[in-house]
């Protein structure tokens, strides 16, 4: 089975009271209480199991609130299942199903009448996905009465998108596009969304309510900021006022200039993807038709590759999957792994042709004609263009923002401000990293720690960004990696990996672009360190090992391959900036020996 993570936020274990949870579910009185300890407890569903508990030990004389809470429950439940239908697509048949339309929030004029006559919103968060989410959650964490407004350009409420190219294409249930549910490493199945939508107030119940909450204004996008007079501009000319605010636009996909200027009858079979209606276009295309081409080798485009492999393999859609790099994800993991990784992909029914740019596009037919650097021609129903993401800087010009002119993103200090009470988290910043130096990640861990970390200094405090963030992939049933810090195959690598050998116990074998010094391994390791990557082999078996990525003989990355639950000691090496000399020594760490079942 393939390794997956849980994307939710790390919640406190100090048990909820059962009364709190019942109130916690419903419709109206969840979002009235101040939530500074509610937020960090899982949203739990109520059992019968616990109710009867509940009523055994309280007495007779709690029965009737009891009785009262359980209609107020059984209300929500309805108002939820009339809401999350709402949330989610109707089902239909026709082809624009899942087609992006123009999205008018209702009462929006009325709506901003109400904020204007209110004054300054305390919290304006600009962007609706996991940084502004984990902001939120910081902000009611330190300000449990605060007023938290969210702007978004989509038509959905606050979501994780890392489980549209992973989880949900593994997903057994035919209708994942309408139910946009996923089953999480433990076995459960969860809603992609954060919340469901009776969590979020309208407006006025927002600037009525007297110990706060969050609204959230979708399908509006942000032109403007004016720092100095805390003022934001809508696309329609609207003005926002705000006391405090964050920026965490994310990122929008590239595209490549031979698909931008091609022809529309060729447009019309190209792909973008990074939203919920990219996942469900997607997923719709994948299911009527015979062929798809993946442009790109990075993550998205391994992870879709594989996913869609998996879900339509069996059927016989033919997968195909180019890029210019020697291998996948060749711009992040050394080359003779990253050409291992295209072997294994193609065992999963995924053709890889490496080494190759885009000459040419056409349609052939009812088909796209792709001609390829090495002349050859590949034809395909359908396009994927996943070659990377640029921030969301637009505004930044007509802000007076600064956009760093190397990574990109707005410029901010350690605590993630950019000006006088204007945060930026997410995809979006560029911050300096006080290990590794000026950064910006595109990754949800970033985002959710960045998110966190801006939260908590729009409250009041003024913490540095000092957590390592990570970021992970699986890419089908035996590749599974997590990795922390600067992780690029510019740099020098050197890899730990363990290999059973049929004569002897399993040994320590290590491949890597620089030099190893054999005598402080131990005796049971064998070193094998080439001044080049050695071919690799079809059968050798990177099933578990450590990548060590370095910059002047410091470790400044790594990866964990098939090596869960070790996160906290790569954090710390890379905290310590630890020497190429300690390598050795510091694999041992890992304990590569033992399995997931003997370390649970």
């Amino acid at each position: 089975m393939m390794l997956t993570r849980q994307l939710i936020f790390r919640r406190s274990t100090k048990c909820v009271p059962e009364a709190l949870n019942i109130c916690r579910l419903s419709h109206k009185l969840s979002r009235h209480l101040p939530i500074s300890n509610v937020l960090k407890q899982p949203v739990k569903p109520i059992v019968y199991r616990s109710i009867r508990q509940a009523s055994t030990n309280s007495g007779v004389k709690k029965t009737l609130p009891l009785i009262i809470g359980i209609s107020t429950v059984g209300g929500a439940i309805v108002a939820y299942n009339v809401l999350r239908k709402k949330e989610s697509p109707a089902k239909e048949t026709d082809e624009d199903e899942f087609e992006d339309k123009p999205f008018v929030q209702e009462h929006l004029q009325e709506d901003l009448a109400l904020l204007e006559e209110f004054g300054p919103i305390p919290y304006l968060l600009i962007g609706a996905g996991s940084a502004s989410y984990a902001a939120y959650r910081a902000i009611r964490t330190k300000d449990p009465t605060a007023k938290v407004l969210m702007i978004g350009d989509e038509a959905f409420l606050p979501y994780m998108r890392p489980p549209l190219s992973k989880e949900m294409w593994f997903a057994k249930d035919p209708n994942v596009a309408e139910t946009l549910s996923f089953t999480q490493w433990d076995g459960k199945s969860r809603s992609i969304f954060y919340e469901h939508p009776s969590f979020y107030f309208s407006m006025k119940e927002l600037l009525d309510n007297k110990n706060g909450g969050i609204s959230v204004i979708r399908g509006k996008k942000v032109v403007k900021i004016d720092p100095a007079a805390q003022v934001v501009y809508l696309d329609k000319g609207e003005k926002i006022s705000y006391k405090k605010c964050l920026v965490a636009t994310g990122a929008k996909p590239k595209n490549l200039p031979l698909f931008e200027n091609a022809d529309n009858s060729v447009k019309k079979h190209v792909t973008l993807f990074r939203t919920i209606r990219d996942f469900q276009k997607l997923e719709k295309i994948v299911k009527k038709n015979d062929s798809v081409v993946i442009v790109g080798g990075g993550f998205l485009g391994s992870e879709l590759a594989c996913g869609i492999a998996y879900k339509r393999g069996p059927s016989g859609l033919k997968v195909t999957q180019l890029f210019p790099e020697t291998g996948n994800l060749g711009k992040v993991l050394p080359e003779y792994l990253s050409i291992w990784i295209s072997k294994k992909m193609e065992k999963e029914g995924v053709k890889i042709i490496p080494e190759v740019d885009v000459k040419a596009v056409s349609m052939k037919g009812k088909q796209v004609e792709l001609l390829l650097s090495n002349d050859q021609a590949v034809t395909a129903d359908h396009i994927i263009v996943a070659v990377g993401a640029d921030p969301n800087t637009e505004f930044a010009k007509a802000s007076g923002l600064e956009v760093d002119p190397v990574h990109g993103g707005f410029v901010v200090n350690t605590e993630m401000e950019a000006r006088k009470n204007l945060w930026i988290a997410g995809d979006v910043s560029c911050f300096y990293d006080v290990n590794l130096g000026r950064r910006r990640i595109e990754h949800h861990d970033h985002a959710v720690v960045s998110g966190r970390l801006a939260g908590e200094n729009m409250a009041g405090e003024s913490k540095p960004y000092w957590h390592q963030s990570m970021f992970w992939s699986d890419l089908g049933p035996e590749i599974s990696f997590e990795a922390i810090g600067v992780v690029d195959s510019s740099l020098p690598t050197v890899g730990v990996f363990t290999k059973p050998d049929e004569k002897e116990e399993s040994k320590l074998i290590v491949d890597g672009s620089e030099k190893a010094d054999d005598s402080k391994t131990e005796e049971k390791s064998e070193i094998k360190a080439d001044t080049a990557p050695r071919a690799p082999n079809i059968s050798d078996n990177y099933g578990k090992g450590i990548i060590f990525y370095l910059r002047e003989d410091t470790i400044v990355g790594i990866a964990l391959w098939n090596v869960l639950g070790k996160m906290q000691i790569a954090r710390q090496i890379i905290n310590e900036s630890k020497s190429q000399d300690d390598i050795s020594e510091i694999a041992k760490l890992f304990d590569l020996y033992t399995t997931e079942e003997s370390s649970a």
